[in-house]
């Protein structure tokens, strides 16, 4: 298995970050419409395959089947060169401080970048709520299925920080997340062959899923999923919800969650992993050159 120094790491991150920078606007809104969907895809899978586990096995292993098998999306976007908001807060600035490039082209990035991740991510969050996690007769009445009632449910977590000392642990979930996201970005930089790429990747991500972190992109999916599976649910189904229900919306998408998400991820990846990696080889990068 072939692997990268430290240092070649770091240095092929800057590159990353370079070329993502110079492609066009439409470019980094296509490549980011493919990511947006790719997590949403690890999303919804991890939504399926946890439903009802608890039950049986306990919390713990629900979180370990949620975790386990929501990489496939970081996967599939690293190795098909699609657009990530999360990991261009760590890559765009690495360029930046190595290869000098200006701060509005790491901006120009994120902002299409992150545009085409929540397109991408409402694309997929449709064919999921009106697909897989409902049933519907031939009068077109929908049933929603037990996939349907835990994905309502995980999105009516994602908007209950409410209050300021919810925003902040909310905060503190974004950046511990964007940390391990960009760490399993620089461990499949890591190494050259496909086996050492998925488990470089696999690994963080099943960490910060499990341990129940916070994910901008990831939360473009869950909460719309839930909002437009919502609408379907049956008189009963909502009676047994209760009130937290009436929290679910678009509005408290952004004010309860993605917000604040965001910026904690951008604080992860680009303080706690591109400015501490910078800091910590930019000598041993500068005698590469």
């Amino acid at each position: 298995m072939v692997f990268h120094p430290p240092v070649a790491i770091v240095a092929k991150a800057a590159d990353a970050g370079k070329y993502k920078t110079g492609l066009p606007a439409w470019n980094m809104l296509l490549r980011g419409l493919m990511a947006g969907s790719y997590i949403a895809m690890g999303g919804a899978l991890a939504t399926v395959c946890s439903t009802g586990v608890a039950a049986f096995l306990g919390a713990g292993f629900a979180k370990l089947i949620l975790g386990a098998v929501f990489p496939v999306g970081l996967i599939m976007i690293v190795l098909t060169g699609a657009e990530l908001f999360t990991g261009d807060a760590m890559l765009a600035p690495m360029a930046a401080f190595i290869h000098k490039i200006s701060w509005v082209s790491v901006l120009n990035l994120w902002v299409w970048v992150y545009i085409g991740n929540l397109i991408g991510s409402l694309l997929f969050a449709y064919i999921m709520a009106y697909g897989p996690l409902v049933g519907f007769d031939a009068a077109g009445a929908a049933t929603v299925n037990a996939f349907g009632l835990a994905a309502v449910n995980i999105a009516i977590g994602k908007v209950s920080y409410v209050g300021l000392v919810a925003q902040w642990s909310l905060f503190l979930k974004a950046i511990a997340c964007n940390w391990l996201v960009n760490l399993a970005v620089l461990l499949g930089i890591c190494a050259d062959d496909l086996i050492g790429k998925f488990f470089g990747i696999w690994f963080p991500i099943m960490a910060f899923v499990s341990t129940g972190f916070e994910h901008c992109v990831a939360n473009m999916y869950f909460i719309p999923t839930g909002i437009m599976v919502s609408g379907m649910l049956s008189p009963e189904q909502i009676a047994d919800i209760g009130a937290k229900l009436a929290n679910l919306s678009w509005v408290t998408m952004w004010t309860n969650n993605v917000i604040m998400a965001t910026i904690g991820n951008i604080v992860g990846g680009l303080f706690f992993v591109g400015v501490v990696y910078w800091v910590a080889f930019r000598k041993e990068i500068a005698a590469l050159k």
